[in-house]
This record gives C-alpha cells, sequence and structure tokens, in this order.
C-alpha cells in the first residue's frame, strides 16, 4: 500500500553532461538548486543581476546576460524558475522594474500579469537563448515557495498563471521543457515537516529531495558516474580537522586537490 503520491517527470529531450557550463535564472528556489549543481562542480552561473521573480525580469536577466559574452557564447542548457504573475511598473515611464530598490512605494504600480504576456516574456527569454545557440534548451519550473503577502488564495492564483503560461511555453517551442518542482513539494511531500520554520520555503532536505529527483532524470550516465567519483573528494574537502594548521591535514588536502585534478582531467576529455 502507497501512501504517496509519486510525481512522474517526463523524460527532458537532452541529458547534462558532466562539467557542461548551466544557467539558472529566477526566483530564490533557483539559487537553490543551482547551488547544488555547483556543489557537484557543474561550471554554474545562478542570477547574475539578482533574484528575479516574475517572467518579464527573468527575461531582462537573461538578455542583459546574454549581452554580457563574448559573441557567439551561450550556454546549451537554462534553467528559468517562476516566483510570481506580479510585476511592478515605475509610474514615470511605464517600464517594469526588476528591483524598486528601496525607493518609495508611490512610484510604483503593482500589477498581475495575465497568462499570455507572462508566456510571451519567456518565449522571448527562450527566443534571445536560441539565437545564440541553435540547440540551446530551456528548462522552466515554478518555485514551490508560497507569497504570503498576496493572501494565499491569491498566491495559488499567481502560481496557477505560471503553470498555464509555462505550459503554453513548452507547447511553442520544442527546446522548452518543464520540471515539476512545484508539484514534487504540493503533491509529493504535501506535509509542513518539509519547510523551512518560516512555513514558506522548502527546507534543505526539500531541495535535496528535488535534487535527487532532478538528477536521476536529466543527468546523463557519464554525468551520474561523475557525481558519484566526485562525493568521497567532496567530503574530503569538507573535512572539519582538529588541526586545521597541521602538517598532516595539509597534506590531507594536498591529496584531495591532487585526486580532484585528475578527476576533472579525465571528465573533460
Amino acid at each position: 500500500m502507497d501512501f504517496r503520491t509519486i510525481v512522474n517527470i517526463e523524460k527532458p529531450p537532452f541529458l547534462i553532461e558532466p562539467l557542461e557550463e548551466l544557467l539558472f535564472v529566477g526566483s530564490c528556489f533557483a539559487d537553490s538548486i543551482g547551488r547544488r549543481f555547483a556543489e557537484e562542480h557543474f561550471p554554474v552561473t545562478v542570477n547574475p543581476y539578482g533574484v528575479m521573480y516574475n517572467p518579464a525580469s527573468v527575461l531582462h536577466s537573461v538578455q542583459r546576460w546574454l549581452d554580457s559574452l563574448e559573441e557567439g557564447k551561450a550556454p546549451r542548457i537554462t534553467f528559468l524558475t517562476l516566483g510570481t504573475n506580479h510585476v511592478y511598473r515605475l509610474r514615470e515611464t511605464g517600464e517594469i522594474v526588476d528591483n524598486c530598490q528601496k525607493r518609495p512605494q508611490h512610484l510604483f504600480q503593482e500589477e498581475e500579469l495575465p497568462v499570455e504576456e507572462c508566456a510571451d516574456y519567456l518565449a522571448k527569454a527562450v527566443e534571445a537563448l536560441t539565437s545564440r545557440r541553435a540547440e540551446a534548451q530551456v528548462v522552466v519550473t515554478v518555485s514551490p515557495i508560497r507569497y504570503a503577502k498576496y493572501g494565499y488564495h491569491g498566491s495559488q492564483l499567481s502560481k496557477a498563471t505560471l503553470l498555464l503560461a509555462a505550459d503554453e511555453l513548452c507547447r511553442r517551442y520544442p527546446c522548452a521543457s518543464y520540471f515539476p518542482a512545484y508539484e514534487i513539494v504540493n503533491d509529493e511531500l504535501r506535509d509542513y515537516r518539509f519547510y523551512q520554520p518560516d512555513m514558506l520555503h522548502p527546507s534543505q532536505q526539500t531541495v535535496e529531495y528535488i535534487w535527487e529527483r532532478l538528477s536521476e532524470v536529466y543527468l546523463s550516465p557519464r554525468a551520474k558516474q561523475f557525481v558519484k567519483d566526485w562525493q568521497p573528494i567532496k567530503a574530503a574537502f569538507g573535512h572539519k580537522p582538529f588541526h586545521p594548521d597541521s602538517d598532516d591535514y595539509r597534506q590531507f588536502l594536498a591529496q584531495a586537490k591532487e585526486k580532484e585534478k585528475i578527476l576533472l582531467a579525465r571528465y573533460k576529455q
């Protein structure tokens, strides 16, 4: 007898290779998953201009980051994590701002983007990425973090808008796929013990579980083997010595660094 619902994760049209460059843009949930990839030695760029919550700001961050790269350079795989459909417009210009920079509230007008506008902003992000790299793949997720300031009903309506926009994007572009982080937290882990004390943000245990579900589907066999081979070296670097200034510990670290160098050389081939 099974007492929980297991969310099915559709097989993506690509696999992540070991040491592959990845871009994460979006809510603080993108930060959490991006850091997990970084811990496993993937060269990641995570929110280069700060956390972005809505589709318009996600687009702005992608465009700005691509503009900063050398011509012809872009990652093959990008994760876009959506938090809310609420945006703030500067009343003076009408532009959607990514950060209010602690300016007075009366300077801004809060709006809720409809499904079609959310999908259109995301579409522009996909097109910007594929224009720089034809084989680019985009994974869209909706953050499971709830927004209490909208009220819980309002937060659910916002998430529903983003879910519909993500679905529309995946219908438009074969290179766009959806990872069900939102559903995993709300359907599989359906319990407050999987949240931080604020009862809004997923706990570290939850982030770890989502990483496990994601890696089992998105990592290539070779990438999975790399992660397995990296674990003892990673554990060595995380070791807390009683005598950090001792010759024995310096030798221990030197050996770990040499093993890391050999491992990276083997998988970069």
